[in-house]
């Protein structure tokens, strides 16, 4: 057979399921997508800050006026920070969650505090029913309220309302207890995670009891954590209460699914099917006519979001753990008014779209351009206007077969619409964590994976909207104290401070100094006039102008945030690292039908049972940074591959020059330097037919 060139045609994707030899895709890579049928790296990613508390749960990006705000929220608290349109930007703040303070001010010995009640209380006034207390609520300015012994009592607004019952007989004392009030918020982006909140009755402070979410499976298992938050002005959270509902009056409206708005209504969702909504336009009333509350379903509801009515809006889709529903508001009267077939209006229909459905988790479900995609327990669905599976020849086993069924509550689903994507990231093998994402290219239609690279270990993100970047974080809790120890040689009331380049500096970072503020953090980074040094802007002036010594912290227990698809590297501060990517054809030999690599191929040599000899790749790509390319091979489908050396070429290099054979054949083009990139086009192989002999 005569020397020939081919052209490197293997498919788009990543097949992991099945055989190697027995793919048309590409057989492996990480941190590679597809675009026009080609493999491309997957852009860097940049720390916004290493700053946030624990893993992120759920994050939330509202953006005005070039001001980009980040709601994260974690098992304790929910965070804050504010980025410009390049990410750069503030501090983290902790967010307050605001209400009247309880303090009693006549407790005895012998009193003892739990779970916001007390017990075992002895009262000044004397015993019995007819013993007194006073109670003074503060924060809003509310005088003394009396209490009687015997009774329980709840905080409601600005004043204190009795139960009906009583914990005891007389002389027994009586308990004060808070209601239990769940924080979700009234914007359904906002639903990141379940606070209860209860007041500390003896310290006179707001402490926030978190909980951990139990949509599906229980994340972050650990005991219940007061938290003294800080004040944020930007945000205020008001819980969700019945201004007309049963005693006491202004019952909180309670929520175990979550929280959704089909504008104007706000819809809460849960246990034993349960969907329920407020009256339109008021998230206080829950009891007017258009107000209802239903069980559509056998299973808890997990998931709310809305969707496009036509003429029947607002309307929302609301996941059970087997079934789909589709709620619209459809206001309809029967009979005529005075007459016995009159029926009031009935304001919202319930259609159940499948009982034969399922999700894998809450947070598992993403809409693209009104379709909406999620993960079921053993496959992957759509609605379209009806449930439909999304078929998976790719990586279906892959996924399922290596996922943490007990955190599949982590699952979660991001989206990244310039290159057409759906992103799962999900916990792989015994990782409590994401570890990996696999990734659906609705745009040319197949499926990959991020091959387990760095940038696919994140808990949570938002994708890109108005800020045109996606901002994920990462999974990885922080132990080390100190990052490093610098000499100040310039400190002025704007504390701007210059330092060696070569120092870990990040946003958001601690500065602990002589004449500097407790609580100053790092807010800007730039080059210095300076060679091989950079100027820090710190967050809070300095008190005098003078020569000091300052450790740049990072403390235990902290999280990292992300601004993803950010040019080619992994940035922290100053730091810059490689990211690996790299890309592995299917089968190439002559056995399997030659380097074109044709699903139907239609040249000679298909099957001939011949080496494959290559003398040459001509590679083009657009590309930055020096790439590396190898041949590997074996004789048999279940014999051990063989690596040959890398062969190195950048953007200058023409042609590679070898003599490599196999019977078996695929190629391996990895980019692993600091700025390197590439988009690959058409590759041309000069290749013949080699030896016929064992391997």
């Amino acid at each position: 057979m005569t020397k020939k060139v081919f052209s490197l045609d293997t498919q788009p994707g990543i097949q992991r399921d099945g055989t190697d030899f027995d793919k048309n895709y590409h057989t492996d890579g990480r941190w590679v997508r597809f675009q026009r049928g080609r493999p491309r790296k997957i852009g860097g990613f940049r720390a916004i800050t290493t700053e946030t508390d624990g893993i992120s749960r759920g994050i939330f990006v509202n953006s005005e006026d070039g001001t980009n705000t980040i709601y994260n929220g974690y098992n304790n608290g929910l965070q804050v920070l504010t980025i410009d349109n390049n990410g750069v930007g503030s501090g983290v703040n902790n967010v307050v969650f605001g209400g009247q303070i309880l303090t009693l001010n006549t407790l005895v010995g012998g009193s003892s505090y739990t779970n916001g009640t007390y017990t075992n209380v002895t009262l000044t006034g004397g015993s019995g029913s007819g013993a007194k207390a006073t109670v003074v609520v503060s924060g809003n300015a509310v005088t003394s309220v009396t209490i009687t012994a015997g009774g329980v009592y709840y905080l409601v607004g600005n004043t204190l309302s009795a139960a009906a019952s009583s914990i005891g007989g007389t002389g027994a004392g009586f308990s004060i207890k808070v209601a239990t009030i769940n924080n979700d918020f009234i914007q359904s982006d906002l639903n990141l995670w379940q606070f209860d909140a209860e007041f500390d009755v003896t310290g006179g402070t707001t402490l926030l009891l978190a909980h951990p979410g139990q949509n599906l499976a229980q994340i972050d298992a650990t005991t219940d954590t007061a938290v003294q938050a800080l004040p944020v002005n930007s945000l205020i959270s008001t819980p969700l209460r019945d201004i007309n509902g049963p005693s006491p009056t202004g019952a909180l409206v309670e929520v175990s699914g979550g929280v959704c708005v089909l504008h104007p209504y706000v819809f809460v969702y849960g246990n034993n099917g349960l969907i329920k909504n407020s009256a339109g336009g008021d998230p206080f009333d829950w009891n007017s006519p258009d107000a209802n509350e239903v069980n559509v379903a056998s299973n808890k509801i997990v998931k709310g979001l809305p969707v496009r009515g036509g003429s029947n809006s607002p309307s929302g889709l609301f996941w059970s753990l087997d079934s789909l529903i589709r709620v619209s508001l459809a206001p309809q009267t029967l009979g005529v008014p005075g007459t016995p077939n009159f029926a009031p209006t009935n304001y919202w229909r319930y259609d159940i779209i499948t009982t034969q459905s399922s999700i894998l988790s809450s947070q598992s479900v993403i809409e693209y351009d009104g379709i909406y995609y999620w993960c079921g327990v053993d496959r992957f669905l759509l609605y379209n206007g009806v449930v439909k599976e999304i078929p998976n020849q790719f990586n279906q086993n892959y996924f399922f077969d290596n996922l943490n069924y007990d955190q599949r509550q982590k699952v979660w689903a991001t989206k990244v619409p310039r290159y057409g994507e759906i992103w799962w990231f999900y916990p792989s093998g015994t990782s409590e964590e994401c570890n990996n994402a696999i990734i659906y290219n609705i745009r040319e239609g197949c499926w990959y994976d991020a091959g387990f690279a760095d940038g696919a270990t994140r808990s949570a993100g938002y994708f890109s909207q108005v800020f045109r970047f996606p901002i994920n974080s990462g999974t990885d809790l922080s132990t080390q104290e100190a990052i490093f120890t610098a000499s100040i040689t310039t400190v002025n009331l704007n504390a701007n401070i210059q330092m060696a380049a070569t120092n870990q500096i990040g946003y958001g970072q601690l500065v602990v100094a002589t004449g500097i503020p407790s609580g100053t953090y790092v807010v800007a980074i730039a080059p210095s006039a300076t060679p091989g040094n950079i100027t820090v802007t710190l967050s809070a002036a300095a008190t005098a102008s003078a020569t000091v010594t300052a450790s740049f912290e990072t403390m235990p227990n902290k999280t990292t945030l992300w601004q993803h698809e950010v040019g080619t590297d992994k940035i922290v501060g100053q730091g810059v690292l490689a990211i690996e990517s790299f890309f592995t054809t299917s089968d190439l030999g002559w056995i399997s039908g030659g380097p074109y690599n044709s699903p139907a191929p239609t040249q000679g040599g298909v099957g001939d049972n011949y080496w494959l000899h290559i003398e040459r790749i001509e590679p083009d790509f657009v590309m930055s940074g020096e790439m590396y390319c190898q041949v590997i091979g074996r004789p048999y489908a279940q014999a051990e591959s063989e690596f040959s050396a890398p062969f190195y070429f950048d953007d200058n290099t023409n042609k590679i020059d070898m003599r490599e054979q196999r019977r078996e054949l695929r190629l391996k083009f990895v980019s692993n330097v600091v700025g390197g990139t590439y988009q690959t086009g058409k590759i041309l192989l000069n290749a013949n037919v080699g030896d016929v002999r064992g391997y």
